[in-house]
């Protein structure tokens, strides 16, 4: 007999496996549909001692897999002609042995349970590194070999003793074997190498020495199996205990088959058999810890979300249910919050989308800290969090809860030397009285997030049935106002912008307002934000450019001098290519001097796109139209916009105009805003002007163009020509007396 497991194996001539004989290299088949892609990865395994196939294309793939072999496929789930599990498919429909590593960009949880359900050895999310590759290879061809090697032992165990040992002891698995009484007979190195259990420590022991205790029923059943063939025991997962000196418990899927003598004859020769007698179990057990950790892993990221660690909604909707449950057995309260976070979308635009991760972490663990043992807080998507509070003492209590949240928002937030402040508005609905369902609940908590955003946003408030009203409102406000292009109900007012030095009107600020056929005149804060939501505000844009060169056409008709108009700019309007053409198209259709336009625009536009903007500005500049920053100094302010961007006027928010209570006080962020203009010699205005000691105030210092109440409030169109009317003729009256005047 040769003593050399290896020369055994060298010496069969099974056919079964000739073909892998004939190429000694492990053949691989790269499938990507990303040129670029699949060039990298045939580059990486080039020269690591493969046999490399590509294939492009789906179509191409099953031509290669039908007409040769192949130890693995590294497989990119999304190819142009099918998907990668409809290959997988193949493979498994045609029993194609071969391996398959996913590839995949998709960051959901469906394609990778996909691919394990379809028997895929692992799952590879793009980009993976090269290191991550190259030992994935390495270990599916590693395990390949040795499950060959098993293979191929296994059909030499007739021709020596010491294959069948080497076959055994080389396996993956834990095989063992137990006589009539459930005691181990046998059991390979492997038990050692995943256990830390020696052969000789298990041998004559009861095979419950091994088994975690809470499986110890299911155990019995198994490791005492009687039945051959199909009806034996498969796949049997359980839980194994490890020697201290090998670590955690393993999970095991333990499949097993009974030995009769006759079929096996181990230990009683053929010829001295006088019937059939069972007296042991042969098992193989496969270590699945890690597959199994690889399901927990999947399992919590479908109910979790993956930026906070926050339950889901799938998550929060079950627990909430749950609860519900509990309170109607219990006929106790309990409390449904929705919250949204105010100028959430404001961080986004102008410091990116990876602070703004960044805000919602912090943000999660903030209103972690506040909530009670017992309490859900889950993540619903964007900038909202719903919470469930069971087991509640009352309305203070969920009111209470709510403060606290509110408090711990108001904080700053640092992020990465950015201080950013940020609040809420958070809605609260109680079971049974606000609703008795989960949809229920979480409509009329969202309902009361929403009153509180139309209230002035960072506040809390309880769901009131007259809330429902107010909801069917606005949704019936959102269809009429897609009819309001249509039946001309929306109208441009203007409020005059005043030279206070000479008291004469020099422009005028476009605000437009709705005729609404029930609710009469409405502003623009009360329909404008409907409209951003609803892909409104182009068209309305639109409009809106349009009836202001109309109405300008009106007045320079009429023969008086020149002013200038100023349009508000929605960023979704700019963001657009055509704006510019637009622009330019209506001042040569209604003949208006580019000179009379001024574009406002709000900093953060500049903030969020700075290039773009910069391009779309400068043609406007070019063309001559001036632009206008405003509301300045209530966003995330940057000097260095006002050098790089062309600005013609800077428009002091009336928030600040408002702070101004005394002719003699010291307003520093006014006194800075004049300070910055006169500086860049810009053109300055200040908004929301409602008392004469603020405009005896911003006159004294520096600032001679007001807007506001104190002057005139929005008019509209006919009522603003008969005031610069009523201008000009004074104008007329004042130069006809100069003459006069000379001549006494």
């Amino acid at each position: 007999m040769n003593d050399n497991p290896a020369s055994a194996l060298s010496q069969t001539d099974d056919a079964s496996f000739s073909e892998a004989d004939a190429h000694a290299l492990p053949r691989i088949l790269l499938i990507d549909d990303e040129p670029r892609l699949l060039s990298a990865l045939h580059e990486l395994l080039r020269d690591r001692g493969f046999d490399l196939v590509t294939a492009s294309s789906g179509a191409e793939a099953l031509a290669q897999l039908t007409a040769r072999r192949f130890d693995l496929v590294l497989l990119d789930l999304r190819l142009p002609d099918m998907s990668g599990h409809e290959i997988m498919d193949f493979i498994n429909a045609r029993e194609i042995d071969a391996d398959v590593i996913v590839m995949s960009g998709d960051v959901g949880i469906e394609a990778a349970i996909g691919a394990l359900k379809r028997g895929a050895y692992d799952y590879l999310r793009k980009p993976y590194s090269r290191e991550e590759m190259l030992k994935t290879v390495g270990n599916a061809l590693q395990q390949r070999s040795l499950a060959l090697d098993n293979e191929r032992i296994a059909s030499q165990l007739e021709n020596s003793e010491k294959l069948y040992r080497y076959l055994v002891d080389s396996s993956p698995d834990i095989i063992y074997t137990l006589n009539h009484e459930g005691r181990f007979t046998f059991v390979n190195d492997r038990a050692f190498q995943l256990l830390g259990f020696a052969r000789e420590d298990l041998i004559g022991q009861h095979y419950t020495v091994l088994v975690h205790d809470e499986d110890l029923e299911r155990a019995r059943y198994a490791f005492n199996e009687r039945r051959v063939d199909e009806r034996a025991s498969r796949n049997v997962e359980l839980r194994l205990k490890c020697h201290p000196r090998a670590g955690q418990d393993r999970e095991f899927n333990t499949t097993l088959m009974t030995i009769s003598l006759n079929s096996m004859g181990m230990h009683v020769p053929d010829n001295d058999v006088k019937k059939l007698e069972f007296y042991g179990t042969y098992g193989v057990a496969r270590d699945i810890t890690d597959r199994k950790r690889a399901e927990e892993v999947i399992s919590y990221q479908a109910y979790h979300d993956i930026l906070t660690d926050l339950p889901n909604r799938m998550l929060f909707k079950d627990r909430l249910g749950l609860a519900i449950i509990q309170a109607k057995r219990k006929m106790t309260e309990l409390a449904v919050m929705f919250i949204d976070l105010d100028r959430f979308k404001l961080v986004n635009d102008t410091l990116g989308h990876v602070k703004g991760d960044e805000l919602l972490q912090q943000v999660a663990l903030r209103l972690k800290q506040c909530l009670r043992d017992g309490d859900t807080l889950a993540r619903q998507g964007g900038d909202e969090f719903t919470i469930v509070l069971p087991e509640l003492a009352g309305r203070a209590e969920a009111k209470a809860i709510a403060e606290k949240f509110l408090a711990c928002l108001h904080l700053p937030f640092d992020l990465d030397g950015h201080q950013v402040h940020i609040s809420a508005s958070i809605g609260i609905a109680i079971y049974p009285g606000d609703g008795e369902s989960i949809d229920e609940l979480l409509r009329h908590a969202d309902i009361a997030m929403y009153q509180v955003k139309a209230l002035g946003k960072n506040g809390q408030s309880f769901y009131h049935n007259s809330m429902l009203d107010v909801s069917h409102q606005k949704i019936a406000l959102e269809q009429s106002l897609r009819k309001a292009l249509e039946q001309n109900e929306l109208e441009m007012y203007y409020q005059p912008q005043i030279d206070v030095i000479t008291g004469r009107i020099i422009g005028a600020e476009g605000l437009m307002r709705w005729n609404h056929p029930q609710r009469g005149l409405l502003t623009a804060n009360e329909f404008l934000p409907f409209a951003e939501d609803n892909g409104l505000m182009l068209p309305i844009s639109d409009w809106m450019l349009g009836a202001l060169c109309r109405d300008m056409l009106v007045w320079n008709e009429s023969g008086g001098e020149a002013i200038r108009l100023s349009l508000n700019l929605s960023p979704q309007y700019l963001d657009r290519g055509d704006f510019f053409e637009k622009m330019r198209g209506a001042l040569l259709r209604y003949g208006i001097s580019p000179a009379q336009i001024e574009v406002e625009i709000t900093e953060n536009i500049c903030i969020r796109n700075p290039q773009y903007a910069i391009e779309q500005l400068n043609k406007l500049c070019q063309l001559g139209v001036s632009v206008a920053i405003d509301d300045f100094g209530t966003g995330y302010s940057s000097l260095s916009y006002l050098h790089r961007f062309p600005i013609h006027t800077i428009k002091i928010d009336q928030s600040f105009v408002k702070e101004i209570h005394d002719e003699q006080g010291h307003y520093p962020v006014i006194l800075a805003i004049i300070s910055i203009a006169r500086g860049l010699g810009l053109h300055l205005i200040a908004e929301g002007v409602e008392t004469e000691v603020q405009a005896r105030y911003l006159k004294s210092n520096g600032c001679l163009t007001m807007q506001g109440y104190l002057f005139h409030h929005p008019i509209s169109l006919g009522s603003f020509l008969e005031v610069l009317q009523e201008q000009e003729v004074q104008l007329a009256a004042c130069r006809a007396s100069v003459p006069q005047a000379k001549r006494a």
